[in-house]
């Protein structure tokens, strides 16, 4: 029989004779007993120990408490042995998926997890602050690389997160507290909000739900949970729209006077903004650029690039090697992979402007850190990619100086990914097929669709009849 709290329990038990095990310099005594026919036995250094032993599980037997299969145990005493708390079973969990997944996918993984946690304790007595739990988590317990790959319970803590870190060990709720569907909605209910308690969007509930159910399908497999108890629960998320906001996508006169004013503000980066629209590249592919990848740039017409990774800025905390940024293949595609994408002639002047007068960095980067008035001269001491905070500044410079009052204040153009969203876009109402779309951009065909069928323009005109005649015809 199964009881709710995910034990297989039978009352078939059998207790045998105390064997004695004599050795060099002492002897040992080992109790032994069976249920349901599978043999149990636990070492003691005292026979009386043994019989002390046994005779509990006498007792058990007698009084009619059924014994957990797995464990050989009165089911009290396994529920003790399988019991954990959820600051201990989270950590758990973020370092059995920590080497198959990627930084930003850890760091995501610890946002979601410290949210979860903060709604999950069982005393509030002695509670640390808001700020005091999260670094604790965020910074040290939910990040491997931050211990050093040692688990959190032989982890020493810096010192001035030792009692935050001791305070979260004893007063997180047992896992069984899931059991009850009012602890699992409340987790769920934390998941959707921001730190100001404002609601977060749709797609950032669905990756976080998505996380919270591996941490709980996590204890399912070690055999902690029979089933998953969010499966249980009648909680639905608000509906997710991937479709790409029409409002982001400028134009290409606006694209244009956009990088034309990025050339002005910090010349070395318009090239950076021209591989986002121009040739729909992702930031950390930019970032990753070398002249290597750029297989021809000729003097007129069409060029061509062959991508073949990505540079994230993934912070020290979420890294395997403890640096701030990590080198990672190209998104949804395995070790190696590459990605072959046209170079437009506008881009290929951008391209060639760019080596002429600024050059690369070391080891051959095209956009890299750089000092000097406009960011114009490149100092070999720094040849590590450009930082994304200053993509974000120039960016909106750049929108400040191109765009009316009115556009700046909008959403067009609010980031500089949007610039992707726009090229992606063109390339549709351009007709070329959505399969070749799909390749360039490193999507799959259906992710393409889903996030871009509703910018292509045309489609309804075209899907219109010539007059209203055709419909009665």
């Amino acid at each position: 029989m199964t009881d709710g709290t995910h034990m297989d329990l039978s009352y078939d038990v059998r207790i045998y004779k105390i064997e004695e095990y004599k050795g060099k310099k002492k002897a040992t005594y080992r109790a032994r007993w069976a249920v349901a026919g599978k043999r149990f036995g636990d070492t003691f250094t005292t026979k009386k120990l043994a019989e002390t032993f046994l005779a509990g599980l006498t007792k058990a037997a007698r009084e009619g408490v059924p014994f957990d299969k797995r464990s050989g145990l009165p089911a009290p005493m396994a529920r003790k042995l399988y019991t954990r708390n959820w600051f201990t079973h989270a950590c758990q969990y973020v370092d059995a998926k920590w080497p198959h997944i990627s930084p930003g996918h850890r760091r995501g993984i610890s946002e979601t997890l410290t949210q979860a946690t903060l709604v999950l304790f069982e005393d509030e007595r002695g509670k640390p602050s808001e700020a005091a739990i999260r670094k604790a988590l965020h910074g040290w317990a939910f990040s491997k690389s931050a211990r050093n790959g040692v688990p959190v319970e032989k982890a020493e803590p810096p010192e001035d997160l030792r009692p935050v870190i001791r305070w979260l060990a004893s007063n997180t709720v047992e896992l069984t507290a899931f059991e009850d569907a009012a602890t699992t909605r409340r987790v769920l209910d934390a998941l959707a909000t921001r730190q100001n308690g404002k609601a977060v969007a749709a797609s950032t509930i669905t990756r976080r739900r998505a996380t919270f159910h591996g941490a709980i399908a996590y204890a399912v497999e070690l055999k902690l949970f029979n089933t998953n108890p969010l499966e249980t629960v009648n909680w639905k998320a608000p509906k997710h729209d991937d479709k790409v906001d029409r409002r982001v996508l400028a134009n290409p006169d606006q694209a244009r006077s956009l990088l034309a004013a990025v050339g002005e503000i910090y010349p070395s980066l318009e090239a950076y903004f021209g591989c986002e629209y121009y040739a729909g590249m992702r930031p950390a592919e930019v970032r990753h650029l070398r002249r290597s990848n750029l297989l021809t740039l000729p003097e007129e017409g069409w060029g061509e690039m062959l991508l073949d990774g990505s540079t994230q800025q993934t912070g020290q905390a979420w890294s395997d090697n403890g640096e701030v940024r990590d080198e990672r293949p190209l998104k949804h595609r395995a070790d190696n992979s590459t990605r072959s994408v046209p170079i437009c002639p506008e881009l290929v002047a951008l391209l060639t402007r760019h080596l002429e007068q600024f050059g690369t960095g070391p080891d051959g980067r095209l956009f890299v850190t750089r000092v000097g008035r406009f960011g114009r001269v490149p100092l070999k001491a720094y040849c590590n990619p450009v930082h994304p905070n200053t993509l974000t500044r120039v960016w909106a410079k750049a929108r400040k100086k191109a765009l009316t009052k009115e556009q700046f204040l909008s959403l067009l153009a609010r980031r500089p990914y949007d610039l992707r969203h726009a090229c992606l876009t063109l390339w549709l109402n351009a007709g070329v097929p959505a399969t070749q779309v799909a390749e360039w951009a490193g999507h799959s065909v259906k992710v393409l669709l889903d996030v871009y069928a509703g910018c292509i323009d045309g489609q309804e005109e075209a899907a219109k009849p010539d007059s209203v005649d055709r419909l009665g015809s």
